[in-house]
């Protein structure tokens, strides 16, 4: 039986904040849950850009029940007019009593202010309960609000020799069906999916999150610094239901720059050499509220972005094959790599899962 505490009922705002992954643009997550008396008597998450955020939602299905109640709220109310009115100010007037709450909010515009404002107006608040669940929730968000930068998380499908695809080119499928929907859900969590050229070119790829139901879908971003792409490849398709966005070098032909934004394509200069500049790049995603990106790239791109510190999380996926082929077929990184094998990059808080018969790596990468 489960205890009625301030863990039990958190973790109901926690799961609930979980269900909106994906959903929320460059917003966090967030759960909150209305206690009075031993009962719930309201609920909300966060569940779109630009509308009600969770406090205001669960004190709308409380109504007067709201006043002498208890918040669970996943992370600080804000505390400042952006989109909405300030959550804080929407819990004093309901009279809500005590809050509780995981995780502040690492917006400069809030940093603690939200929490203040209730204490200033009497109410019991209650910080860090299950903080470490909340702040990996909204991972992306907490870079993004702090760097404009967007959190990218890269995922590769090999063999258990770390190929990604055979000496012929060969790599449908690697990974299993199972693998396959985990990748959709993962897709359907970040705000961009990218690629490089050269993946698109050889598998015409539609970048888009499938499922049972329909999902959010991302933007489809791909490196490109002299715009190959082809003009008929499916990444260019029905731009008005997802968006794709060309990262290309100032070297790149115009008239293959203006064919492409005849077509409503955006292309982004990003850096005058013959490569493009990824950190550019990622500043310009981030100039464009992209706060989260899923990089599904081939082994150089996968390398070159490593080298430059732009990734946050791998997600590296191994089917239960060996397909060798040596220098022919390809592997999941490729870059000049390190002298001592001290120097290699580890990962850290790994998790295993296991999706079918292969097994999924998750770590963060250490960065010296």
């Amino acid at each position: 039986m489960q205890l009625l505490n301030d863990e039990a009922y958190m973790r109901l705002a926690l799961q609930m904040a979980q269900s909106a992954l994906g959903q929320t643009g460059i917003n966090p997550v967030v759960g909150c849950v209305l206690v009075k008396e031993g009962r719930i008597v309201g609920m909300g998450a966060h569940l779109k850009r630009g509308q009600g955020h969770a406090e205001v939602l669960a004190l709308q299905m409380a109504g007067e029940e709201a006043k002498g109640s208890t918040a669970y709220v996943t992370l600080e109310p804000c505390s400042h007019y952006g989109k909405t009115p300030p959550c804080s100010d929407r819990l004093v007037e309901a009279g809500v009593t005590r809050v509780v709450v995981a995780g502040t909010d690492p917006n400069p515009q809030v940093a603690g202010s939200g929490i203040a404002k209730l204490r200033a107006h009497g109410v019991d608040v209650t910080v860090g309960l299950l903080e470490m669940e909340a702040s990996a929730m909204n991972e992306a968000f907490n870079k993004y609000i702090v760097t404009r930068m967007p959190f990218v998380t890269l995922k590769t499908a090999s063999t258990l020799d770390g190929r990604i695809a055979s000496k012929t080119g060969d790599s449908k499928w690697i990974t299993s069906e199972a693998s396959r929907a985990y990748v959709h859900t993962l897709r359907h969590r970040h705000q961009g999916i990218m690629v490089g050229v050269d993946t698109v070119i050889a598998d015409d790829p539609q970048l888009s999150a499938r499922g049972d139901v329909p999902a959010v879908q991302p933007v489809r971003i791909v490196a490109d610094s002299q715009l190959r792409i082809p003009l008929g490849a499916r990444v260019l398709q029905e731009q008005d239901r997802q968006p794709t966005i060309l990262l290309a070098s100032a070297q790149a032909p115009a008239e293959r720059r203006a064919a492409l934004e005849a077509r409503g394509i955006a292309v982004l200069t990003c850096g005058d050499g013959p490569q493009v500049d990824l950190t550019l790049a990622m500043r310009q995603l981030g100039e464009r509220e992209i706060g989260s990106i899923l990089l599904e790239g081939g082994g150089r791109l996968n390398g070159a972005m490593l080298e430059r510190r732009l990734i946050d999380k791998l997600v590296l996926m191994f089917a239960p094959k060996i397909i060798g082929g040596g220098h022919l077929a390809p592997g999941s990184f490729n870059f000049a790599g390190f002298e001592k094998m001290a120097d290699a990059i580890a990962l850290d808080r790994v998790e295993v899962e296991q999706f079918g018969p292969d097994i999924s790596i998750t770590g963060y990468p250490i960065y010296t």
